[in-house]
């Protein structure tokens, strides 16, 4: 298995290897020994896009120079699911696409494939004479609706002690620049009582970092509320599940552990969920809050539901109601018509804001969106160097951070004997703290900061 993209195709492959493991088949890290391999696609932006195509082709080439030209191809994930019908025609490399609806079922197509067991009846006419599929078979189901349960099979990829848990699936909000909800359909909230299964069941096996995601954390649950929510619904647990109410179940879970919410969005916060998260000691001291920019005249186009006014106080609202919280936020910049005074508002904005973690995106024209037919489209030229300004300015912002930690005590998760991570950073994509004595890998310790290099901080 190759997976590409973020941490929510993780979990999708996680759970195709789950599948795979029930039918009994094994699992290898060397492709060359492999009968099956699979590419987990992503389709977010152009580079992630060209990213899957080269591992795809690079896939296939390899089986070729091994010598295992019986060796089947699968390519899932946002890529498959978005355009398989093109890539069929454009990869005949691959044996057979499989969407988002199929990622339980991996290990019966894989069966089906290598056995040659077809079904003439499924998503396509395109198999052979004995019953085999014919390379780029679908089995694209459109428009999505599964989602994991807590007893649903996982093969997890990441280290024993730190865990992603999905929450929800789609997404129902309609930015101008995203293709999300074409590729994985509208919000779909787990029951509560799934989560919080799922949840018991890592702690028990160890888990120390619980990482909930989706496409909308903060709009978790609302698609389960007797009377549907709109998209700028305001949060009232009294309607039906919430976040602030699976964050009150999940503080009472035993153990030791923290949990960490990634990939908020500012539009669903309420001053429960602040004070939820305030109140509740597992909960990591943490906030993956995207905001993609802060001109109002940019807002708008982008469709992003909130406005300038609307997200400083917010900020304030966390910053204030959660001691001592690490924001973590996205920025888009290039975005068409964004002028440069409207690039000038954003770069203030990270400057007055420090945002303790911050990413920078250049602006893509995806297929199929809004933005893409919008006018005044920014050259790319212009858009690298906004790229490079918005990151030196946060650049110099985090090391100052950084080192305003020196001399302070901090709870660290230990990734590596020598590498560890604080509340504030979440793995993959933050900063990392440097031990100078070893420590047992999975474990919480405390240390003195002594120091930091760049972004990291020494311990």
């Amino acid at each position: 298995m190759i997976s590409l993209g973020c941490a929510k195709n993780l979990v999708d492959a996680e759970i195709m290897l789950g599948s795979v493991l029930q039918r009994g088949m094994e699992i290898t890290a060397r492709a060359e020994d492999a009968d099956v391999l699979v590419v987990n696609t992503c389709a977010f932006i152009d580079s992630a896009k060209e990213e899957s195509i080269d591992a795809i082709l690079e896939a296939h080439q390899q089986r070729g120079l091994n010598r295992r030209p019986n060796q089947k191809l699968i390519v899932s994930g946002c890529m498959a699911q978005r355009f398989s019908n093109e890539l069929g025609q454009a990869l005949p490399e691959v044996d057979a696409f499989i969407g988002l609806d199929q990622v339980s079922e991996l290990g019966a197509i894989v069966e089906q494939l290598v056995a040659g067991v077809g079904d003439s009846g499924r998503h396509g006419s395109n198999i052979t004479a004995t019953g085999i599929p014919d390379a780029g078979y679908s089995f694209v189901t459109p428009r999505p609706s599964y989602i994991p349960d807590y007893d649903t099979p996982r093969f997890r990829l990441t280290p024993a002690h730190s865990a992603y848990v999905k929450v929800a699936e789609g997404c129902n909000h309609p930015c101008s620049f995203c293709v999300i909800p074409q590729m994985r359909g509208k919000h779909r909230s787990r029951p509560v009582q799934s989560v919080l299964s799922e949840i018991r069941g890592l702690v028990i096996e160890g888990v120390r970092e619980i990482n909930l995601i989706s496409q909308d954390t903060t709009y978790y649950g609302m698609d389960l509320w007797p009377e549907k929510a709109g998209a700028r619904q305001p949060i009232d647990s009294a309607r039906g599940p919430t976040l602030a109410g699976l964050l009150r179940e999940i503080q009472k879970i035993e153990g030791e552990f923290w949990v960490r919410l990634l990939y908020t969005h500012p539009a669903h916060w309420s001053d429960e969920l602040i004070e939820i998260i305030a109140e509740c000691d597992k909960v990591a001291r943490y906030i993956d809050i995207p905001l993609q920019h802060i001109d109002d005249s940019m807002l708008e186009r982008m469709r992003r539901e909130t406005s300038r006014a609307h997200i400083e106080n917010l900020v304030d609202k966390l910053r204030s109601g959660i001691p001592g919280v690490a924001l973590r936020t996205t920025f888009i910049v290039g975005f068409p018509g964004e002028a440069e005074k409207e690039f000038e508002t954003l770069l203030n904005f990270i400057r007055n804001t420090r945002f303790e973690r911050l990413g920078i995106f250049k602006y893509s024209q995806e297929q199929g969106s809004r933005a893409a037919n919008m006018p005044n489209q920014i050259p790319l030229k212009v858009k690298n160097a906004r790229y490079r300004m918005a990151m030196s300015i946060q650049q110099q912002i985090a090391y100052e951070i950084a080192r305003e930690k020196i001399g302070s005590e901090l709870k660290l998760l230990v990734d590596q004997p020598h590498i560890a991570r604080s509340e504030g950073d979440a793995p993959d994509v933050d900063a990392r703290v440097v031990l100078s004595k070893t420590a047992s890998v999975g474990e919480f310790v405390w240390r003195r900061i002594t120091g930091s290099r760049g972004y990291d901080l020494l311990a």
